[in-house]
């Protein structure tokens, strides 16, 4: 894949429905994908009562291919830098330019100074006992959790790659 090429994600929430973005592919190597998303057009997000995302915002995403997760670098409108946002996730299908990716509502924050929070555990509860999440998925998706939180305890979360590209360095990708 040509890095500057414009990718659709659709993104499915079971029982919620589906959304297109439209994203801009910086980064393709077989352990990751990086993504900018320049202009988010969703509302505004609050972790704790402090906003990490802005409606406008750029996003950078990290897709790793055959993983239960993706991450997300999350800004203000000016850009500023406010934390990760791991996404647990059936791993993304890449058909061409169309990718397709399945949220399983379990997620993690992690601020930029560090503190982590995990969100949307109701939301992955009523998902099990809705029937939205099977037996096999659940187990899986309890499996990363403990993987990530081992990794956290070891100051290995999120990955380098996710870690070490920032905004500024996306936007260079896309230039050259």
């Amino acid at each position: 894949m040509t890095t500057g090429r414009r990718i659709q994600f659709e993104y499915h929430r079971p029982g919620i429905g589906t959304t297109v973005y439209e994203e801009r592919l910086a980064l393709d190597r077989p352990d990751v994908k990086v993504l900018l998303q320049d202009d988010y057009t969703g509302p505004a997000v609050d972790v704790n009562g402090t906003r990490v995302l802005d409606r406008g915002a750029p996003m950078v995403w990290f897709v790793f291919p055959g993983t239960w997760y993706d991450i997300g670098r999350f800004h203000l409108e000016d850009g500023t830098f406010t934390g990760w946002y791991t996404n647990l996730c059936k791993p993304v299908r890449f058909d061409g330019d169309l990718w397709v990716g399945n949220d399983l509502f379990l997620d993690l924050w992690q601020f930029a100074e560090g503190d982590t929070v995990w969100l949307d555990e109701d939301e992955f509860e009523a998902g099990i006992k809705s029937g939205l999440v099977d037996s096999a998925t659940r187990k899986q998706i309890q499996n990363q959790r403990t993987l990530i939180e081992m990794q956290m305890k070891m100051g290995a979360w999120p990955p380098p790659v996710a870690k070490d590209i920032d905004l500024s360095q996306v936007k260079t990708l896309l230039e050259t």
